[in-house]
């Protein structure tokens, strides 16, 4: 009985975690929707990205969705990128984001 229940506590806290953390550096990378807002910018790569979608059960689509642009924020930013774009569907937690640099580059 004392799993029953903890599973069921376990299983209603999980779902407000958020696994993924941006960076300092990653907060300085914008996520846009669209191929348009990037015309005038240079595409310098690609990233793939996974996280869990299922964890006991299917976690909330909108987190999955955030972590997956988080993680590709902290990539572009390490690719000197300051733009993403999505450029795949998620499935079973995975997508792919397109990495642009759209503003003059800081020299550091």
């Amino acid at each position: 009985m004392k799993k029953i229940v903890a599973t069921v506590c376990f299983s209603l806290i999980l779902p407000s975690c958020t696994w993924v953390k941006v960076t300092p550096n990653g907060e300085g990378v914008r996520l846009v929707q669209s191929a348009r807002a990037v015309e005038s910018c240079k595409r310098i790569g690609k990233v793939n990205t996974k996280v869990e979608s299922k964890i006991v059960f299917n976690r909330d689509p909108e987190k999955v969705a955030g972590e997956l642009a988080d993680l590709a924020r902290n990539e572009a930013a390490l690719m000197r990128g300051d733009t993403i774009v999505p450029v795949s569907e998620i499935n079973d937690g995975r997508r792919s984001f397109d990495v642009y640099q759209c503003f003059p580059t800081k020299i550091q």
